[in-house]
């Protein structure tokens, strides 16, 4: 039988592309709403002289611009967004990720590799990651048997 490794956040990246949308704190709401509907992504670093000061995404428009009554518009990104952002790194495995990401409740991790952002990963990212070695490892354990 084929020798398995798990797929690392690296080898993920590599797949998926390492394309990171980010947007300034001082941003309105609205645009960087507009920016995850023209990307079709769920959420947005965002950057500050090259820093990541934090992370704004769908979630966090719902639950603190609509259901609070705000404006979109004259609401800034960084009156909403998470400043605490927890990250990954390429060598860490899809399964120790997901571990990361379900503890703390998060759906979004950004990854770096030697201090740099590679990218960012989603929980979607990781279960389909997660699907596809299940599936390698069934096809390899289905040739194991049948010869």
């Amino acid at each position: 039988m084929e020798d398995f490794h798990m797929e690392t956040i690296k080898q993920l990246l590599q797949d998926k592309g390492g394309q990171v949308w980010t947007i300034l704190p001082q941003a309105s709401v609205y645009d960087a709403i507009y920016l995850m509907s023209e990307k079709e992504i769920g959420s947005l670093l965002v950057v500050e002289d090259e820093r990541i000061v934090g992370l704004i995404s769908e979630r966090d428009y719902a639950r603190k611009v609509i259901l609070k009554g705000r404006s979109s518009k004259s609401t800034r990104v960084s009156d909403i967004m998470s400043r605490s952002v927890l990250y990954t790194h390429g060598g860490q495995t899809i399964h120790e990720a997901m571990a990361v990401m379900t503890k703390h409740r998060i759906r979004h991790l950004p990854a770096l590799e030697d201090g740099r952002l590679i990218g960012i990963v989603s929980m979607g990212d990781l279960v389909n990651a997660l699907i596809a070695e299940q599936q390698f490892i069934i096809e390899q354990l289905e040739h194991y048997i049948t010869g």
